[in-house]
């Protein structure tokens, strides 16, 4: 099993993965908001450059090379000046020392590290992105910069967990139907159901199903031939441990803690 620890910056806690050692890394806690980033960033290494996306739970995965590229054309940017942002959910590093940032407040931020290439990625994965197959998108850019699937390591940090997050089965069918050949609402529910370690749980309420995003992200790396040594899943909850992490369905506020890794030298 991956262990998961506890470190502490000035006193406030942050958990990192021991499958990510290598890396410097940290899944942050509500006690460095609303610290942004571009602090954020001297916690795990001063030297580093700092990139962070505008999220718009989509697809995208981009390069800090493609930030750039935007936002001199001024291409989906948000925002004017240094504020100016880039829509994206994912970002992949193919240069030394550039710290990939992504914030969440029940959806799964998502580490990659290629030990390897000392590349890395961080994606913000909620139910849409993880139906628009994300992590698997980003995976396959890493994978066309010379990556391995072998030389992966992926971590997925505190998130809602499924035996709290009750959907809509159509929500249920929406992202199921990235891990099943299913094409037919109640069918891709029912295969779910079917599946060994299911993502989905039975909800009281008719028409609703309590269900686990980080798992469907763990299948989908499965089906990509990832194997489940490689991926190490957060022991916590955001919405069950607010002493440690916002939880937007339990406090309906756009809070966010941050999640950011660095690539190392190649």
């Amino acid at each position: 099993m991956h262990s998961w620890h506890w470190r502490t910056w000035q006193g406030r806690p942050y958990l990192t993965c021991s499958l990510l050692e290598p890396w410097h890394h940290g899944f942050f806690t509500v006690q460095f908001s609303p610290t942004l980033p571009v602090e954020l960033t001297k916690v795990l290494h001063p030297e580093a450059s700092v990139y962070r996306l505008k999220q718009v739970h989509g697809n995208a995965v981009l390069t800090p090379q493609e930030i750039v590229d935007k936002l001199t054309r001024g291409d989906e940017v948000d925002g004017v000046g240094d504020s100016a942002l880039v829509s994206g959910d994912g970002l992949i590093s193919d240069q030394p020392l550039q710290a990939l940032w992504v914030a969440t407040a029940d959806c799964t931020p998502v580490l990659i590290a290629d030990h390897k290439t000392g590349y890395v990625s961080a994606i913000h994965a909620g139910w849409r992105g993880t139906a628009l197959k994300i992590v698997p998108q980003a995976v396959t850019r890493m994978q066309a910069q010379g990556s391995k699937l072998q030389d992966l390591r992926i971590a997925m940090g505190p998130a809602i967990a499924g035996e709290v997050y009750q959907v809509s089965e159509q929500v249920a069918a929406e992202v199921g139907a990235s891990i099943t050949p299913q094409n037919d609402e109640k069918a891709i529910v029912a295969a779910l159901y079917e599946l060994a370690n299911s993502p989905l749980l039975s909800d009281p309420n008719p028409g609703r199903v309590r269900l686990d995003v980080r798992r469907v992200n763990a299948l989908q790396l499965e089906q990509m031939g990832i194997s489940l040594e490689q991926v190490a899943i957060a022991p916590y909850c955001t919405y069950q441990t607010p002493e440690y992490f916002f939880s937007y369905r339990r406090e309906k506020q756009k809070k966010v803690q941050w999640s950011g890794i660095v690539s190392n030298d190649p």
